[in-house]
């Protein structure tokens, strides 16, 4: 843990979950163990009927055309904070997802946790306008984040 990094991971105090469902691409993201050597990753948001969001990561090892690798897990919403899920791929162990900023046309997004460890770069498209890009580099150093751990994700 890093207990002298301090952000500010609050996030968006709306969020229209309806839109947000659906495919998105990740632009890029900090390294971290359950995304090694993953490209192409996509997440895929759809609603399940008991209420609880089903969320299917993608992606393929070390290049587009390597192993596939698909996880499921389920998100949650917290009652009076839109902006932010609780997501789920093990059992009962649910991690902070907050979304830290979203544009009005729900097209990229900038997601965050509790921890500064986790940072993403979401798009609807796989390649991602360079304004919006930088938009969100800006958004995730004034929220204190080291942006120069991102690691760009290749997409098809």
């Amino acid at each position: 843990m890093h207990g002298q990094t301090v952000i500010n991971n609050k996030p968006v105090p709306d969020l229209d979950l309806k839109r947000y469902l659906g495919l998105w691409y990740e632009i890029a993201r900090f390294d971290h163990s359950f995304e090694k050597d993953l490209v192409g990753v996509t997440a895929r948001y759809s609603l399940n009927p008991d209420g609880m969001i089903r969320v299917e990561n993608r992606g393929f090892m070390h290049t587009l055309n390597g192993k596939e690798k698909v996880a499921v897990g389920k998100a949650k919403t917290v009652p009076g904070n839109p902006g932010q899920l609780k997501v789920s791929f093990f059992l009962w162990f649910y991690a902070d997802y907050n979304v830290l900023m979203i544009d009005e046309n729900y097209t990229y997004v900038l997601i965050g946790s509790k921890s500064p460890d986790y940072l993403w770069i979401l798009s609807r498209t796989p390649k991602m306008n360079p304004d919006h890009y930088k938009a969100l580099l800006t958004e995730a150093k004034q929220r204190g984040y080291n942006t120069s751990k991102l690691l760009q994700v290749l997409q098809k």
